[in-house]
């Protein structure tokens, strides 16, 4: 959902402005979208096409929150047997351009075949973009870096001083749980053959936000590069607000104090283990504050995350405390006046979620950029990290200590300044709009140029 939520915001700012909009995924994923807002309808069609099943996924499983991180690959292997479908869809429609996420690799090619624009919509900051690297060493074979301490430092093409870098553990992990299956093309070469192959590259990011890095990044891909700002959450767009799970949470966090919450979630991808579940919650019980925490199920069907938690706890932080294991509105949540804070795992997406509404954020970061997006934050002020040993755990005394650092201690108070300030930029209603505005100005011409 994380990559699924960006399209569906571009393309309602884009209907907004009256261009019409075809939004391609599957059945099940569509089901998962918001609702189209009435006004909006006419000029957004929703178009599901069949995920074709392959051995070792699970029935059903469309979406990274469908399975378990280790079969993420399948998942687009599985996606890339949709070519000759979206191929047919595309031959048959009037399109001006195709806007499309980096898994899909053989896409810029089969569209500039049929005339039809490119763009790729990068939807990570532009600091991670270049970390990740140009085309030519993703494609090339020439990437410098073989071992893991290789990636424990910039790389060579970054030209200036930078922290925002991966640690062991984040590699060791992405490793561990990624060389089980495998999609035939690396992560790399797609998103190196995607650049290469777009006419232009859209970053879901502003230039005043990160400009060393936007610039570097335009140098790097060589090509167009577009912000089309951060596409915040728009609450009158989300889900209804009738629904009973909601009014349900909405009533307890009526009776908190405003900014005494801690939101607590790690994202659709990210399991804990036994001992990172048993450590987080000593943590927040020996905090003081008051959480709302999500913990996901683990994806093998025999455990539940609640029978994970350690003896007593739901009845030691009863009142005070809830843990939900099933879906929450996470933007209501983080929407409402008694949320201070936000522990998260780091995803762009939640990121930018947070910050909007100015919840000072505790970076826990599991694997892929949401380390280098912690790094990235830390060293903006906008957010401060669990402290861990090499291998990666945390201990609940320093669980603890964070929370309180940047909830209530004293010490902690300009960080919390320095998230309500990043609100101005990230919710700036001017400043994202002018992005969108910009971006749509940029295809519009190139479409009259031909």
């Amino acid at each position: 959902m994380g990559h699924l939520i960006p399209f569906f915001h571009l393309s309602k700012h884009l209907a907004q402005r009256g261009h019409k909009i075809s939004f391609i995924s599957t059945p099940r994923n569509i089901q998962r979208l918001p609702k189209i807002p009435q006004s909006l309808s006419p000029f957004i069609n929703l178009v599901p096409l069949p995920f074709p099943h392959i051995p070792n996924l699970p029935p059903h499983a469309e979406s990274s929150i469908d399975t378990s991180f280790s079969k993420q690959q399948l998942l687009k292997l599985a996606f890339d047997k949709l070519q000759p479908t979206i191929t047919s869809f595309l031959e048959s429609s009037k399109l001006d351009w195709i806007i499309y996420d980096f898994a899909s690799h053989w896409l810029p090619s089969t569209a500039a075949e049929l005339g039809i624009h490119r763009c790729f919509f990068g939807l990570f900051n532009a600091a991670v973009l270049c970390l990740i690297g140009p085309p030519t060493v993703l494609i090339g074979g020439s990437d410098p870096r073989r071992t893991v301490d290789d990636f424990l430092r910039a790389p060579e093409w970054i030209p200036f001083k930078s922290d925002i870098v991966f640690r062991s553990y984040e590699i060791t992990r992405f490793i561990q749980h990624s060389t089980e299956y495998s999609s035939a093309t690396p992560d790399t070469v797609r998103m190196g053959a995607t650049v290469r192959d777009s006419e232009v590259v859209a970053v879901r990011t502003c230039i005043e936000f990160e400009p060393e890095w936007f610039g570097l990044l335009r140098d790097l891909y060589q090509k167009p590069l577009v912000p089309v700002g951060f596409l915040p959450p728009c609450m009158e767009d989300d889900e209804d607000g009738n629904d009973m799970k909601w009014v349900s949470i909405k009533e307890w966090l009526h009776e908190q104090r405003v900014d005494s919450v801690v939101y607590v979630a790690i994202g659709t991808e990210a399991v804990l283990s036994q001992e990172e579940v048993n450590e987080l919650a000593l943590g927040l019980e020996k905090s003081g504050l008051n959480f709302f925490w999500v913990l996901r199920d683990p994806p093998e069907p025999t455990q539940k995350a609640i029978d994970m938690l350690p003896n007593g706890f739901l009845q030691r932080v009863e009142g005070r405390g809830i843990v939900c294991t099933d879906w929450a509105p996470q933007v209501k949540i983080l929407s409402h006046d008694s949320v201070g804070g936000f522990l998260t795992h780091c995803g762009w997406n939640s990121v930018i979620e947070g910050l909007a509404f100015g919840r000072v954020l505790m970076l826990f970061p599991m694997f892929n950029d949401q380390g280098p997006n912690a790094r990235l934050l830390q060293g903006k002020g906008l957010g401060i990290e669990v402290a861990r040993k090499e291998d990666g755990m945390f201990t609940s005394d320093a669980v603890a200590e964070l929370l309180r650092f940047a909830m209530v201690d004293d010490l902690g108070s300009s960080l919390r300044a320095s998230a309500k300030e990043a609100k101005k930029l990230l919710s700036n209603r001017e400043t994202n709009q002018r992005c969108i505005d910009e971006f749509i100005q940029y295809l519009v011409e190139q479409k009259k140029k031909g």
